[in-house]
């Protein structure tokens, strides 16, 4: 490696690891975040809605108690890593130092990208997981080394127990691949090792999906109604616009290239890969920022290609293209003071990406993160004023996983939280017979079709900042559920996040 290329990535890991440092505890925790630490409270080989490393980490993080810093740490070392794994990957296309910056800048300063690094979720490694495998891959034929593909198997079955979009990545890769080689790849004995390494730690989570009905299956046609995907024009410019718009040039030259120079032909199955999975997510509905995973890849693409531009016109389209990421950062990481962000937002012309998230008073990734502490303080003021009789009986329900998993992991003094909504639903009604249940953000008239009474007894959601779904809404008492709660419980089955805060 060049001293130039260390020095670029020298000095965009300490501008990723300042930001990223100095505002990861400036919020709250998001509502993934408060369940992705319940689940990891229950180890499993799988959930609903996710594989198993996701969860076990979040709450792994938390063992000595709430810790929003702490909790993002994972994120922000993975923000970190990135950085010199797509300067490595350019200089392995061919890049330069002036090709080795624009990477580094890229990495850095696409806010689609340090989205999925603003907290730990299934998507936090995507972007670093894509990168690697396809780096490895790429490195085993180019350098003759086909043990790599061992380590991207490694990589691939650990991304898989991460999340599934990796398998996404996958058919766009081998797609790639046998329209436009090296197909020799393919008759290796060294990538069916690897593939059956990614098999094998893959097995568990597609056993227990297996075992369980495939859930996670039910949940994605659900849910893919509700994302706002536009047409196909408008789904590119959306992209565009998200991944910081001076960066379109990058990755479009990383798909061009390979076309039109013969010293890229070889990576022309990268160019097909990043293609593939656009088209399809966007033909599966799949949310916008599913796309964040495989932009990596394409600017390291776009730097080899560039990287005999001038000195003068990489150094300008390099700040450029930081001071616009700096003018979108407010709106994927806490960095202003809420209402500063909700008086900005309200200036913008930003469209959520989920119907879930229209209306929301600052970009939803950031309202996600108000108003659940509120929920547990309103539900342990509840609970506190049933009688002792009562509380020994009584059950509390979330309308949805984010309330269920702020009273889990916020909540003082109060019984585990029961769900109809993805892995709560599993777990069940935990012994309650539903003659005193504490039910929030639920219809009173719905309930009382099946509770003696349903009383509206509180409120909660005082925030100006929380989703509109989570801001002032009720507290229901049940008393006397018929027929019994667990035979209700079927009915309160509820796979998705479409539909929040309404009541089964």
């Amino acid at each position: 490696m060049s001293k130039g290329a260390r020095w670029a990535i020298g000095v965009m890991v300490v501008v990723v690891a300042l930001v990223h440092i100095s505002v990861a505890g400036k919020y709250d925790l998001f509502r993934n975040e408060l369940y992705f630490i319940v689940c990891g409270r229950h180890p499993a080989f799988g959930y609903v809605d996710q594989p198993p490393l996701v969860p076990l980490l979040a709450a792994l993080m938390q063992v000595g108690g709430v810790n929003v810093w702490l909790e993002r740490l994972p994120a922000v070392l993975t923000a970190i890593a990135l950085v010199p794994l797509t300067v490595l990957f350019a200089q392995l296309l061919g890049a330069t130092t002036r090709g080795a910056w624009l990477a580094a800048v890229a990495a850095a300063s696409s806010s689609l990208v340090t989205a999925m690094f603003s907290w730990l979720s299934t998507g936090t490694f995507e972007p670093f997981d894509f990168t690697l495998v396809a780096y490895l891959i790429t490195r085993g034929f180019l350098r003759n080394e086909p043990r790599m593909y061992w380590w991207a198997g490694l990589v691939g079955g650990l991304a898989f127990e991460t999340k599934y979009t990796i398998l996404l990545w996958v058919i766009g890769l081998a797609l790639g691949i046998a329209l436009f080689g090296p197909r020799s790849i393919f008759r290796s004995r060294d990538l069916w090792i690897g593939i059956g390494i990614a098999v094998v730690i893959a097995l568990p989570n597609a056993i227990w999906q297996a075992a369980h009905g495939f859930p996670f299956l039910e949940l994605v046609r659900n849910d893919s109604s509700g994302n706002l995907i536009g047409s196909p024009i408008g789904f590119v410019l959306m992209q565009a616009f998200i991944a910081n718009v001076l960066l379109a040039p990058l990755w479009l030259t990383g798909i061009i290239a390979p076309f039109v120079s013969q010293r890229l032909a070889p990576f022309r199955f990268l160019a097909v890969t990043f293609v593939a999975i656009g088209v399809m997510i966007y033909v599966t509905h799949g949310k916008a920022y599913y796309y964040a995973g495989a932009y990596p890849t394409i600017f390291a693409l776009g730097a080899a290609a560039c990287t005999m531009l001038p000195r003068v016109l990489v150094t300008i389209w390099a700040v450029l293209t930081y001071a616009n990421a700096a003018l979108a950062l407010p709106f994927v990481l806490p960095i202003l003071a809420p209402e500063q962000l909700k008086l900005r937002y309200a200036h913008t012309s930003m469209k959520p990406m989920e119907r879930a998230g229209i209306g929301a008073p600052i970009p939803q990734n950031l309202a996600d993160e108000f108003g659940w502490r509120d929920v547990a303080r309103s539900v342990e003021a509840v609970y506190a004023s049933l009688s002792p009789a009562d509380r020994a009986k009584a059950a509390i329900f979330g309308s949805n996983y984010g309330e269920a998993s702020a009273v889990d992991v916020y909540g003082h003094n109060l019984p585990p939280a029961i769900s109809g909504n993805n892995n709560y639903y599993l777990w069940g009604p935990l012994g309650y017979d539903g003659s005193v249940v504490i039910a929030i953000n639920v219809d009173p008239a719905q309930w009382a079709t099946f509770c003696d009474s349903a009383q509206v007894v509180a409120h909660f959601g005082d925030s100006p900042y929380a989703m509109p779904y989570e801001v002032n809404r009720p507290i229901v008492l049940c008393r006397g559920m018929h027929p019994p709660l667990p035979q209700l419980w079927p009915q309160f089955k509820h796979y998705g996040i479409e539909n929040l805060g309404t009541a089964p």
